[in-house]
């Protein structure tokens, strides 16, 4: 019989380079791909026109400010793979310190955003949204710029995307990533 599915056993399962997705409507399963996408943070290519958007403030940017609704905004789409179980357990480890959010809102309203969890210099981003032209990348954009300030060596995209590549996403083997991950996870910085 496996363990309930919590925040235990998802913080337990990032520390060795797996992480949960639910199947639509179905159940969670678990998955540690190879090659692994990851953000070199010291090359994070930010293109000109989104370093304009950036410049321009269009977009407050905001930190765990409301972080369940950028988790079920991330699930706004016809397949998704965050179930109620996912959004629970997230939010357990958000409350617990884990999980966190980069939100972008513009006059007042949640417009675009990302979360993940960090485990020690690590952070292991799980989904993005955007309501937005431009929104997810200015949150983004702005993980990359508190990652970089705090002393994380670490930023996991897990899967790529053409998105992702553009802005610099690359592929590391598994033992690569396991090696990084290793070295990241015993580092003393924080998130928040």
């Amino acid at each position: 019989m496996s363990p309930p599915f919590s925040a235990e056993l998802v913080l337990a399962a990032y520390a060795r380079g797996i992480f949960p997705m639910a199947e639509p409507g179905g159940p969670i399963h678990w998955y540690a791909p190879d090659p692994r996408a990851v953000f070199e943070l010291e090359a994070f290519h930010v293109p000109r026109r989104l370093a304009r958007t950036v410049r321009s403030g269009r977009f407050e940017i905001a930190v765990n400010r409301d972080f369940e609704a950028v988790v079920r905004a991330c699930a706004e789409r016809p397949e998704t793979w965050i179930n109620e179980a996912i959004v629970r357990v997230y939010r357990d480890l958000h409350r617990a310190g884990h999980a966190h959010s980069v939100e972008a809102y513009r006059e007042g309203r949640l417009v675009g955003g990302l979360y993940g969890v960090s485990l020690g210099g690590a952070f292991m981003g799980e989904s993005m949204f955007s309501r937005e032209r431009d929104a997810s990348k200015v949150a983004l954009a702005a993980l990359v710029a508190r990652l970089r300030s705090r002393g994380f060596v670490l930023l996991d995209t897990q899967f790529m995307t053409g998105h992702l590549a553009r802005l610099g996403a690359v592929y590391i083997s598994l033992a690569e990533y396991l090696r990084r991950l290793e070295r990241a996870a015993g580092m003393g910085v924080r998130f928040d």
